[in-house]
């Protein structure tokens, strides 16, 4: 890998003969595991501006509709993050001349707060080209990594480290995205109907991010120099008017979103059943589960554009012309194979071809069949092969082990996609970011409801591992020792659990929901992972922290398995400014709804505040103040609940006992402090020029 210093510059052309297709991602640790970024891409013309204001992507505009560009998400690394976009050089316009890669924090976040600053440049098979890392961040709220520019009818990469103190709107001021008042994009009356909303989207809000509104003015870098450091410009005066809302103009062509009330059924009565697109309960082996569920997903990623790019995004593919099949024969010695689908996707006469290997119910991949698939996608040229099961892929811990032959120049690239992340795209499309039109929408919704049948299934990750039980009678005996390889499968399965808790819930609220993990700095996976389950050998005790945007604070789950209690709980801060009492009681306000066994227990630096379930503190809101005048810190509060004892998917069972304690857990409690005690808004997809305007 091409290691790169500031203002340095190179030709992809000589890193890799297949630049085409890049995956750029950047990625950040922190030692409190509590920081985060978020990337965002510009498109810019010869002028060093971007020709509009559709040309800023970022997390509420993550895709180019000629799919030059795909914001992929984050994924948690051993301590921080990752977050990823896919570029697709052949489908730039030729009028743009620089993608810009920056990144940005919100509210009083700062980079100097982050490590490991760093930015990377893939191929489409994920082997990394360059590299190049960011040592000297500080007060800056928003930073540009770098950017790719064409010279001399190649396209060619330039490490910038710019700093901007002035956050997101200062970086997309500077390159020319406007703001202007706009109404809020609704759904249109037409739209297919959804099934009524679960009560954890009931519960939902949307709190929009603060994002600074200082803009900078700076000139655009020469095309090979390195790009100068932003004036500030001083502080503009406060507005006489009351402050509100500013919107941007729509940047993109009208989405689709289908409305969170049913229509009113046409039934005569509750036992007739509405005709599905997908049925699924005649479904009864396994063999038959997987044809049909291979079947449903390739069409309907054949038939709606935004869908399918979306999956396959991240798998090198490019944007282009997508036909799926399924049940293909391919030679393979004396006995030919049969993949169970294939992805084609054409674009100026090229192909990118892709075999895809389904599981469902739970059943595991065969190494062996992979390896076949693996062979001879080699041999025929063809890119990727992309495995689909229930289980999800952890980092340094691959679901099959292939071996790939050095002396090939044709390179192929294996990747995995659980059932869980299909339904989390759909769900983030469907509910949140729109589709092109009703017919599309009707269509996800379609696959979703399949996907969460009972009989299809593609449920997700379901079962803890044959290491669950012995694990848990061991902690329950007390003969369970340290260094058992037992101890780390279940540490493993608890982490794809949460995994998937993360993408279920993140795809429910149309929010970015990431599992935070805290290790020291360079400690590898493998060892974090040793170190957890010695520490479950010891304490009994299984614990996960995720990160929800707009959220006030670390939801923490910790599973005891001597006890068999599930704690949910979040540690807020408190407020700057006023009195213990006042916040005491605007807590017990803003938790009116709660349920009364909540636990809320006033944080005091060096000591245990006072403590009582929320049912005790409604009449006496100020028993929550330490008796002896000391200053509280922040609050916590929590939730119990028996924790399932089987492993499979039973009502019993202790996967459904934690997603039950997390939906619960939000649903009740956490989604009314992002509320504030204000009044519930109506989710709406923001615009570029809106995210970069100031709130207020």
């Amino acid at each position: 890998m091409h290691e790169m210093v500031k203002g340095g510059n190179v030709g992809l052309a000589a890193l890799s003969e297949d630049t085409g297709s890049l995956v750029v991602s950047l990625s950040w640790s922190s030692a409190s595991g509590d920081g985060d970024a978020d990337v965002s891409i510009l498109l810019l013309g010869a002028d060093g501006k971007v020709r509009s204001d559709a040309d800023f992507f970022f997390y509420n505009n993550p895709a180019a509709d000629d799919g030059s560009v795909q914001l992929l998400g984050k994924t948690p690394t051993a301590n921080g993050s990752e977050d990823r976009v896919g570029i697709d050089l052949t489908a730039v316009p030729a009028d743009v001349e620089r993608l810009v890669v920056a990144a940005s924090q919100y509210g009083s976040a700062r980079f100097g707060e982050l490590d490991d600053l760093r930015v990377t440049v893939a191929d489409r098979t994920g082997e990394p080209l360059l590299g190049f890392s960011i040592n000297d961040a500080g007060a800056e709220s928003a930073f540009i990594f770098g950017e790719l520019y064409r010279r001399g009818g190649e396209w060619k990469f330039r490490a910038v480290g710019q700093g901007y103190e002035t956050g997101l709107a200062g970086l997309a001021t500077d390159f020319g995205i406007t703001v202007d008042d706009d109404e809020e994009p609704v759904a249109p009356e037409d739209a297919e109907p959804q099934a009524p909303p679960s009560p954890l989207a009931q519960a939902e809000t949307v709190v929009e991010k603060p994002v600074p509104a200082t803009p900078v003015v700076a000139p655009a870098p020469a095309a090979d120099a390195p790009a100068p450091v932003p004036a500030q410009r001083p502080e503009p005066e406060p507005a006489a008017e009351p402050a509100r809302r500013s919107r941007g103009p729509r940047t993109a062509k009208k989405k689709v979103t289908l409305p969170k009330v049913a229509k009113k059924s046409l039934a005569e009565n509750d036992s007739w059943r509405q005709a599905r697109l997908f049925p699924a309960p005649t479904l009864k082996s396994d063999r038959e589960r997987e044809m049909r569920a291979t079947s449903v997903l390739l069409a309907v990623m054949a038939q709606v554009p935004e869908f399918g790019r979306r999956l396959t995004a991240a798998f090198g593919a490019p944007a282009g012309r997508m036909q799926t099949f399924t049940e293909v024969t391919l030679p393979n010695g004396d006995t030919p194979r049969r993949p169970d689908g294939v992805i084609r996707v054409e674009r100026a006469g090229k192909l990118w071809t892709a075999l895809v290997e389904t599981k469902t119910n739970g059943n595991p991949l065969k190494s062996e069949q992979v390896q076949d698939y693996m062979d001879i996608a080699a041999r025929r040229g063809y890119e990727a092969v992309i495995t689909l099961s229930n289980d999800v892929a952890l980092e340094g811990s691959p679901l099959v082990e292939v071996k790939t032959d050095g002396r090939r120049k044709h390179k192929v690239s294996l990747w995995h996609l659980s059932w869980a992340e299909v339904a989390h795209q759909a769900q983030l499309l469907i509910r949140h970011e729109g589709v092109g039109n009703a017919a599309h929408a009707w269509l996800l919704q379609e696959l979703l409801h399949y996907l969460q049948h009972e009989n299809s299934g593609c449920h997700g990750f379901q079962n803890m591992g044959p290491a669950w039980v012995p694990v848990r009678n061991g902690i329950d005996t007390d003969t369970l020792c340290q260094g058992d390889e037992r101890a780390v499968a279940v540490v493993e399965s608890w982490e794809r659990l949460i995994r998937q808790v993360c993408l279920r819930l993140g795809g429910e609220l149309g929010q970015k929901v990431l599992p935070v993990q805290r290790a020291k700095r360079g400690t590898d996976q493998a060892s974090r992972r040793a170190e957890l389950a010695d520490r479950l050998c010891e304490e009994g005790r299984l614990s996960a922290e995720l990160r929800i945007d707009t959220t006030p604070g670390i939801l923490a789950i910790t599973a005891d398995l001597r006890t068999g209690k599930l704690r949910t709980s979040i540690e807020i801060p408190a407020p700057e400014q006023g009195y213990p009492l006042s916040w005491v009681k605007r807590l017990v306000r803003q938790l009116a709804e709660a349920p009364a066994d909540l636990h809320v227990e006033s944080l005091v630096e060096g000591n245990r505040g006072p403590r009582g379930t929320l049912e005790r503190l409604r009449p006496e809101p100020g028993d929550l103040l330490p008796k002896d005048g000391a200053a509280i810190t922040g609050f916590r509060l929590s939730l119990f609940k028996g924790m399932g004892s089987t492993r499979g998917n039973a009502e019993s069972g202790f996967i459904r006992s934690v997603d039950e304690a997390v939906d619960r857990f939000y649903a009740s409690v956490v989604a009314h402090l992002t509320q504030s005690g204000g009044p519930e808004r109506r989710p709406v997809r923001r615009t570029a020029a809106s995210e970069a305007a100031a709130l207020g």
